[in-house]
């Protein structure tokens, strides 16, 4: 059988790292399984907020990287202030009473002038490169990853120009995203923004989305066929690992500002003033960018003590916090427009054998995954009882040497298994 050729529009793409990156880097690793060539576009000089130079060796040997010019405005930006724009770029903003005039003139520069993103540069000139290498190489479908948003007008344009079918797979929702409110946008912006999205959702041939809320949210906007691929995990390298000897409770990946849980902290504290012994055990692992504000309302709350700040590390170093970490953390803003959000990281949780701390809004897409696995215990903000309740119980398993999780269903959302649906839509 013919092997077909399948072009995938990305911005994040290795040496980028972070979450953004895995969900591409893993489906071209498998596509060649299911006889397709992966045929990846990607800027040769891009701006990324994150580097992980580890990840380069996991791009699969048959995949054919194509790489062209961007111009960001990040660039220029950096010379006014390169830690503000580096955060900006990586969806980290100050919290809107905090903000000041150099913050609210970047986001509403962000958010007003590059319509739908720092990257819309990117796309006139991609079209003109891929039109030409669509053509030259008979290629009949292409996929556009989004978010930045702004790679999805380049799969427009293509549609347009090109008898080719499109598919627009979205990370994360467009409008509804979560920092869209910090953006600053005037009400031509938004509009613009609104009539972007829409023309997206009816121009492509197929939308795959990562959650169901999102599917349902666009079902209102178009009538084109909506698929839901989730994130999910992949079997990696990394050697087993000793469980830490403290009672660390680990959080993976960006602290953003509105994802504060003071009941959690206010948890902690109590249980610190209740059990002599939790104070010896205790440890708040922290791995990633995390706000400010989040620091400061740990050290309001005394747990400076308690605080292990890793930073950013590699995937693989990641990987192996959370097989070692005693129990992980996952928490979304408690917002109504979070609640479509499933967090890359929840799918390499599952896999690690650690039980799981997951907050969020009621009613969060990820609440019903973690239920449904057995990976973890689901609160919403308003459940600090509930919470406390059940830290004090993982760390009495924790004394025992019993604490574990024992995952069921697990392999439905293998990168394997993801790629297999992929492959279906577009053949």
């Amino acid at each position: 059988m013919k092997q077909k050729k399948l072009l995938i529009i990305t911005y994040y793409f290795p040496p980028a790292g972070g979450p953004g990156v895995q969900r591409w880097l893993k489906f071209v690793k498998y596509l060649p399984e299911f006889n397709v060539q992966p045929i990846v576009y990607i800027p040769e000089n891009p701006t990324y907020p994150i580097v992980d130079e580890g990840l380069v060796s996991e791009i699969s040997d048959q995949v054919i990287v194509l790489k062209n010019k961007i111009w960001e405005p990040y660039q220029l930006a950096s010379v006014f202030s390169k830690n503000k724009t580096k955060k900006i770029s990586s969806g980290i903003f100050p919290q809107k009473k905090k903000q000041t005039f150099l913050d609210k003139t970047f986001l509403w520069i962000r958010g007003n002038l590059f319509i739908p993103d720092a990257r819309a540069f990117w796309v006139k000139p991609s079209v003109v490169y891929l039109e030409k290498y669509i053509r030259d190489n008979n290629i009949d479908t292409i996929v556009t990853s989004g978010p930045p948003h702004s790679l999805h007008l380049i799969g427009l344009e293509l549609k347009q120009k090109l008898d080719i079918k499109w598919l627009a797979d979205f990370r994360d929702p467009w409008t509804t995203i979560g920092y869209h409110k910090a953006l600053r946008l005037s009400s031509y912006a938004a509009k613009r923004h609104k009539n972007l999205e829409h023309k997206v959702l009816n121009s492509a041939d197929t939308i795959i989305v990562t959650s169901k809320t999102t599917k349902t949210e666009f079902q209102a906007i178009t009538n084109k066929p909506i698929s839901v691929i989730t994130n999910g995990y992949d079997i990696e390298n990394v050697e087993k690992q000793a469980l830490d000897t403290k009672f660390t409770l680990a959080h993976i990946g960006s602290f953003l500002s509105d994802r504060n849980p003071e009941f959690l902290w206010e948890s902690l504290v109590e249980l610190l003033n209740e059990i002599p012994d939790f104070k010896a055990h205790l440890e708040i692992k922290l791995i990633g960018a995390v706000s400010q504000e989040v620091l400061d309302a740990i050290a309001q709350f005394n747990l400076n003590p308690y605080l292990n700040l890793l930073g950013y590390v590699s995937h693989h170093e990641a990987i192996a916090h959370q097989k070692k970490s005693q129990v992980l953390l996952l928490i979304e803003i408690n917002s109504e427009d979070t609640k479509s959000i499933i967090p890359g990281k929840l799918f390499e949780y599952m896999v690690s054998n650690r039980p799981i701390v997951a907050i969020g809004p009621q009613g969060s897409d990820f609440a019903a995954i973690v239920k449904e696995t057995n990976t973890g215990v689901f609160f919403d903000y308003s459940e600090k009882a509930k919470l406390k309740s059940v830290i004090l119980d993982f760390y009495n398993q924790f004394l025992e040497g019993k604490l574990q999780a024992n995952g069921v269903g697990l392999q439905q959302y293998s990168r394997k298994n993801l790629t297999r649906q992929l492959v279906e839509l577009i053949s």
